[in-house]
């Protein structure tokens, strides 16, 4: 890789971790093609990024952006996205489905860094489909009730009637 090259992949991974909500930082070692395509799939579906990198570039990226520093070493793929729930979710998925070859290391949750604990807890949570269903259902629960209601008097005055 010659030197305008890395230059050119760090000035793009500044951009992307520039003002990102959560980056995830996993060891991927041991990771067939296939199986790595499908953490790429994966991501690409709940709109995060995947991308393999060379340690000191993506250092060099994440001070750029303004990050937190973090320390790579060994293989590292990075997950990010705007939606710091749905990062969480791609990483913890694949650890859990590739216990001994794809295993979480560190992450920056707002430009902070988090404990693996935090990142688990976030992957738990619901996504924000999930957080506008269960609002929407709130929001309609009192109309409901209120014509379940309405049905029951109007047929229990039916049949006084």
């Amino acid at each position: 890789m010659t030197r305008t090259e890395k230059e050119q992949l760090v000035a793009e991974m500044t951009e992307a971790f520039t003002g990102t909500a959560a980056i995830v930082v996993c060891d991927y070692k041991g990771l067939t093609v296939g199986e790595l395509e499908s953490v790429r799939n994966a991501a690409r579906e709940n709109e995060s990024h995947v991308k393999v990198v060379k340690n000191k570039l993506a250092e060099i990226a994440l001070a750029n952006a303004g990050q937190e520093a973090v320390t790579f070493v060994d293989t590292n793929l990075v997950i990010w996205s705007d939606d710091q729930i749905a990062a969480c979710k791609v990483a913890d998925k694949f650890a859990t489905a590739y216990k001994e070859k794809f295993v979480i290391k560190s992450g920056l949750l707002e430009g902070k860094t988090v404990e693996l604990a935090t990142i688990n807890a976030m992957a738990k949570l619901p996504g924000r489909d999930e957080l506008l269903g269960m609002l929407l259902n709130v929001w309609k629960a009192p109309v409901q009730n209120f014509t379940i209601g309405l049905s029951a008097l109007a047929a229990k005055r039916e049949e006084e009637a």
